[in-house]
C-alpha cells in the first residue's frame, strides 16, 4: 500500500486540529500551506493570540494563511495556486464554499469527532456526553457543500464511560484521529471509491455550546446535571450562584434517592468526599468545586473551610440570571 506522497493543504484552529497537523508534519506527505482562523483576543489583557495550529505551523516553518473568509475570489486563487492534491480540514471554523471544495485533485477531507450522521455540527463531543451516549468516534468525511453531510470514507469508535468528561473524550479522540487520517491518505483513491453516503434520517445536530447553558437548573434530574457537568468540563464549566457568589462545578455524580421534600438546589448534607444537593429528580453529589476568585478544590476541602456557607438547608440561588 505504498502510494505516492500527497501535496496537502491543512486547515484547522484548536489543539485538536494541531495534533492532526503534527501527524502530517511527521508523515511522508508534503504540506504546502496551513490555513487557520485569524488571531483572536484572549486572556485578561485581551492580547491577540495565535491559534495552536498557527503556533505549530510556524515552528515547522510552514506558510500560514489566515483569511477571514474563503469566499473571496482572491483567497480562492491563492489557494488554487498551491496546486494541492487534497485539503485536510480539522475543526477549522470557516465554511468552505463549493469553489474551494473543487480545487484540490481529491477534494477536501474533514476529520469529524463523532460517528456520523450522529452529531453533525459544532460541538459533537460535548453533545454526545450530554445526551448520555456510550459510544462516539472519529469519521473521515469527503466534504460537500452541506454541514457535515458528505460521504464517509472511514470511521473508528471510542467508548464514553460514565465518568468521561469532554476533556477526557477530546484526548481519547485525538489519539484515534491522526492514525485514521494517515490510513486514508495512504490510499485515498481506494477509500474514496468505497465511501458510504450518510443516512440523513439518522442525523442529529450538535449545536454550539453557549455560556448561558452552563448555569445549573436544579429542577433538572441529577443524571441530566451529571452529564452536563461532564460535557461542559473544561469549557464553559457548569456553575450556580450561592448567596450571590458563583460556584463552578467541575465534577459531580448523580445519586439515586427517595423523593425529598427539600426544594431543588437545597444542600442536603456533606457526604464522604462530596456535598449533596437536591435536584428535580435525585440528588447531585458535588465532588470538585471552584469558588469565585479561587482555584478548584475537592468539595470536602471547600466544605471544611466554609461549613456555614455549605450547611444543610442552604439553597443555591434560583437560576434567573443568564451567564456572563
Amino acid at each position: 500500500m505504498s502510494k505516492r506522497p500527497l501535496r496537502v493543504i491543512f486547515a484547522g484552529t484548536p489543539d485538536f486540529a494541531a495534533i492532526h497537523l503534527k501527524g502530517l508534519i511527521n508523515s511522508k506527505h508534503q504540506l504546502l500551506a496551513v490555513y487557520t482562523q485569524p488571531d483572536r483576543p484572549a486572556g485578561r489583557g485581551r492580547k491577540l493570540q495565535a491559534s495552536p495550529v498557527k503556533q505549530l505551523a510556524e515552528q515547522a516553518g510552514l506558510p500560514v494563511y489566515q483569511p477571514a473568509s474563503l469566499k473571496d475570489e482572491g483567497v480562492q486563487l491563492r489557494l488554487a495556486a498551491l496546486d494541492a492534491d487534497i485539503m485536510v480540514v480539522v475543526a477549522y471554523g470557516l465554511i468552505l464554499p463549493q469553489a474551494v471544495l473543487d480545487i484540490p485533485r481529491f477534494g477536501c477531507l474533514n476529520v469529524h469527532a463523532s460517528l456520523l450522521p450522529r452529531w453533525r455540527g459544532a460541538a459533537p463531543i460535548q453533545r454526545a456526553i450530554e445526551a448520555g451516549d456510550t459510544t462516539t468516534g472519529i469519521t473521515i468525511m469527503q466534504m460537500d457543500a452541506g454541514l457535515d453531510t458528505g460521504a464517509m470514507l472511514a470511521t473508528v469508535s471510542c467508548p464514553i464511560s460514565p465518568r468521561t468528561s469532554a476533556a477526557d473524550l477530546l484526548e481519547n479522540l485525538a489519539l484515534l484521529g491522526p492514525p485514521l487520517l494517515q490510513q486514508v491518505l495512504a490510499d485515498i483513491e481506494h477509500y474514496q471509491g468505497k465511501s458510504r453516503a450518510q443516512d440523513d434520517k439518522q442525523a442529529t445536530y450538535a449545536h454550539k455550546i453557549l455560556k448561558a447553558e452552563a448555569l445549573i437548573d436544579w429542577s433538572s434530574s441529577a443524571m441530566a446535571l451529571e452529564r452536563k457537568v461532564r460535557a461542559f468540563n473544561p469549557f464553559p464549566v457548569c456553575y450556580s450562584k450561592l448567596r450571590g457568589k458563583r460556584v463552578r462545578v467541575w465534577q459531580a455524580s448523580a445519586l439515586s434517592s427517595d423523593a425529598t421534600l427539600e426544594a431543588p438546589g437545597t444542600i442536603l448534607r456533606a457526604y464522604e468526599e462530596s456535598i449533596v444537593v437536591s435536584c428535580g429528580e435525585g440528588e447531585l453529589a458535588l465532588e470538585t468545586l471552584q469558588l469565585e476568585g479561587a482555584t478548584k478544590l475537592a468539595a470536602r476541602q471547600i466544605f471544611n473551610a466554609h461549613q456555614a456557607q455549605f450547611a444543610a438547608g442552604v439553597r443555591f440561588d434560583l437560576p434567573i440570571e443568564s451567564a456572563s
